[in-house]
C-alpha cells in the first residue's frame, strides 16, 4: 500500500480569484500532477490547496481507474482546503477547527480579534485498504511561514514589524499543531499499537521545529534515536515522523530561496512503523525555488511542492 501527502498549489479553476489566466494553462496545471499521480499510484493521498472543489474533481477525472474523495468544509480566507483521494470509500471521521479546551485564542495580527481556531480545517477519515484492517488517517496544512502583513503585503514596514508578525505567526502554527495533536488523540483511542493511524500533511516546517515535535506526542524513540528500539509506555500514544526513512539526497519537499526544506510530513502509530517499507519524496521535475512572495507562482503549472510518499506491507 502506498501512502502520501502532497500540496498542489493553488488548485482553481480558470475565474478563480487565484486561478490560471486561460483553459490551455488549466490544462497544463492539471496534467502535471496527474503524470506524477498515476506514476507513484497511491492508495492514499492527503493533498492540500485545494481551492475549487471542481477543479479537483477534473484532476481525479485524468487519474486511471476509480477514485474516491473527502474534502474539508473548512477553506481559509483565500479558499484553499485539505482532503483526501483513494482507491477505497471514504468516510469522514472529523473535520475540526477550534482549537482545543483550555487553549486561550491566539493573536494574530495587530489589531482586531485573536483566532480561535485552525485557518484551514483538519480532516480525518477512515478506509478499509485491506478487509478486516481500517486506517484512519488526517490530513492538515498548518499555517505557513511565508508572512503576509496588512494590506496584503509581503513585505515588512520596518523590523519590529516583521518580529511580530513573525511571532503571531509562530504562535497560530503552534495552536493548530495542537489542534491536530488532540485529534490525534482521539483516532489513537487510548492505543496506537492497536489503531493504524496516519497523519500527514504539509506542516509548513522541519522535522526538529517545535510545532511539528508537537505532533509526535510523548518525546523520545523517533526513528534514529538511541530510544527508537526500545519500546515505553509512550509507544501507546506516540506517533512517528517516516522523514528519517527518505533517501537523505531526496529529504526535501519545497526549495526556498535556493535552500531545500522537508516541510511536508508523513506521521504514524506504533501499529503501522513495523510495516514501513520505504519512503521519499517524487517529484518528476526539479522543484522552482521559491521566495516570500507566493503571488509569484500563480498560473504557474505543476506545484511548488513534491509528494512525499511511503510503501507499507498493508
Amino acid at each position: 500500500m502506498t501512502i502520501g501527502t502532497w500540496n498542489l498549489e493553488n488548485l482553481f479553476r480558470p475565474g478563480d480569484p487565484d486561478g490560471p489566466e486561460d483553459d490551455a494553462t488549466y490544462r497544463m496545471k492539471l496534467a502535471a500532477p496527474a503524470t506524477t499521480i498515476g506514476r507513484l499510484k497511491p492508495d492514499l493521498l492527503g493533498i492540500q490547496e485545494v481551492g475549487n472543489p471542481d477543479a479537483l474533481a477534473d484532476l481525479v477525472g485524468l487519474l486511471p481507474g476509480r477514485w474516491h474523495s473527502a474534502l474539508s468544509a473548512h477553506p481559509d480566507g483565500r479558499g484553499i482546503r485539505v482532503g483526501f483521494i483513494a482507491r477505497t470509500p471514504l468516510t469522514t471521521v472529523a473535520d475540526v477547527t477550534a482549537f482545543p479546551a483550555l487553549f486561550a485564542p491566539v493573536q494574530t495580527q495587530d489589531t482586531g480579534a485573536p483566532a480561535s481556531g485552525m485557518g484551514r480545517g483538519g480532516l480525518a477519515v477512515t478506509t478499509e485498504p485491506a478487509a478486516g484492517r481500517p486506517l484512519t488517517a488526517a490530513v492538515c496544512h498548518l499555517k505557513s511561514k511565508l508572512l503576509t502583513y496588512p494590506g496584503n503585503r509581503h513585505a515588512p514596514r520596518d523590523e519590529g514589524e516583521r518580529a511580530r508578525y513573525a511571532a503571531y505567526a509562530l504562535s497560530r502554527r503552534g495552536a493548530e499543531a495542537a489542534t491536530m495533536r488532540a485529534l490525534a488523540d482521539r483516532l489513537l483511542a487510548g492505543d496506537g499499537r492497536t489503531h493504524d493511524v496516519v497523519l500527514m500533511g504539509d506542516l509548513n516546517d522541519q522535522p526538529q521545529a517545535a510545532t511539528t515535535q508537537i505532533l509526535y506526542g510523548p518525546p523520545g524513540s523517533q526513528i534514529g534515536t538511541p530510544g527508537f528500539t526500545h519500546p515505553d509506555r509512550g509507544d501507546a500514544s506516540r506517533l512517528w515522523n517516516l522523514a528519517p526513512r527518505i533517501p537523505e539526497d531526496q529529504r526535501f519537499s519545497r526549495v526556498f530561496e535556493g535552500q531545500g526544506e522537508l516541510i511536508d510530513h508523513i506521521l504514524v502509530s506504533h501499529a503501522l512503523l513495523a510495516r514501513v517499507e520505504s519512503a521519499g519524496t517524487g517529484a518528476d521535475h526539479p522543484l522552482p525555488s521559491v521566495s516570500a512572495r507566493p503571488a509569484e507562482r500563480q498560473g504557474e503549472p505543476g506545484s511548488d511542492h513534491a509528494p512525499v510518499f511511503a510503501r507499507l506491507a498493508y
